[in-house]
């Protein structure tokens, strides 16, 4: 499974340092408490020669995956596997979401040439999942759509047995975008929600929960037979009801495939985490998900958005057939 997000060439680790560089609308904060993590949020450091092989191959490709400007916690394990997750549309976005470590600032210009590069990773990697992610590009005209559909067809175009996922911004304010981008048939479109509406203020400032729940219902219109999915993080102050009234409002939306996860703090200067939720809180989380109707649910403190997204399509599937034949 490959995850992707940028143009570029990058090498293992961040391009630069601190939360003052890196992120300049939040050097002015104070920071905010780190609370010590838990045993069962840490993980083993990466050890495996597949690990390096995947590092070299991304980088070879000059591609810049969100497993590195992320910080996810699950790259050793991702990686070591041959599956990464890569971002389209460079490794800067236009907004500054007080959760997120991926750059701010003013973008480059796209990169015509990545659609090729990634579909060429994907082949090499013999993917059979890809899950295709973005920065935020407020400043271009269609917010990167044209972009997405690009990437598709270069992956199908030779990788015609390999299953496309994509999770994109909310393409606010760009009109045809959406239709842009469903119209290129991916087989899993997937828009986070992040965290509840009480939250967005201070959380996701540069969204609004109403618009992003929005997007998810209208490619259920555009496709109905698509499979559509969403994540959240829990830790940062919501409340159980919050969560269960968001697992409702995704279902209103028709959405198939639901993601629960730990927000984990980047920096001090980013939002703290409120509290550590216990693994047995996630599954409860799970149970409750799946009596609402999800299809598939993936939930526990490390999940992350495209970790095992194969598994939670081919999850999908089985279960539509399920329903199909009893």
């Amino acid at each position: 499974m490959v995850t992707v997000i940028s143009n570029g060439a990058q090498s293992i680790g961040s391009k630069s340092d601190g939360a003052r560089s890196r992120h300049p609308e939040k050097a002015w904060r104070p920071d905010t408490p780190q609370l010590p993590r838990p045993n069962w949020i840490r993980v083993k450091a990466p050890s495996s020669p597949i690990f390096n092989e995947t590092a070299d191959l991304i980088k070879t490709h000059g591609l810049v995956t969100v497993c590195q400007e992320a910080g996810c916690p699950n790259i050793g394990e991702c990686w070591s596997k041959r599956h990464a997750t890569m971002m389209i549309l460079g490794d800067i976005c236009t907004r500054g979401c007080a959760f997120c470590n991926v750059a701010t600032g003013k973008p480059e210009p796209v990169d015509d040439g990545e659609p090729d590069r990634i579909a060429a990773a994907v082949q090499k990697l013999s993917l059979r999942h890809v899950v295709i992610t973005s920065v935020d590009r407020d400043d271009l005209n269609d917010g990167g759509a044209e972009h997405f559909v690009r990437v598709i067809s270069a992956i199908r175009n030779i990788n015609p047995n390999t299953t496309i996922e994509i999770l994109t911004p909310d393409f606010r304010s760009k009109d045809g975008a959406l239709e842009t981008v469903v119209g290129a048939r991916p087989d899993v479109f997937n828009h986070n929600l992040e965290t509840v509406p009480a939250l967005y203020r201070s959380i996701r400032p540069g969204a609004r929960y109403d618009h992003s729940l929005a997007v998810l219902a209208r490619v259920k219109e555009l496709a109905p037979g698509s499979i559509t999915k969403s994540g959240i993080m829990v830790g940062l102050g919501e409340s159980l009801s919050d969560v269960l009234t968001v697992m409702d409002d995704l279902r209103t939306a028709d959405v198939d495939c639901l993601t629960i996860g730990q927000y984990l703090q980047p920096t001090p200067k980013h939002a703290e985490v409120k509290r550590y939720v216990r693994p047995e809180e996630f599954a409860e989380l799970k149970a409750e998900a799946l009596v609402k109707g999800f299809l598939s649910v993936a939930s526990s403190p490390l999940t992350r958005s495209s970790h095992h997204a194969e598994d939670d399509f081919l999850a999908i599937k089985a279960a539509r057939q399920a329903l199909a034949t009893a």
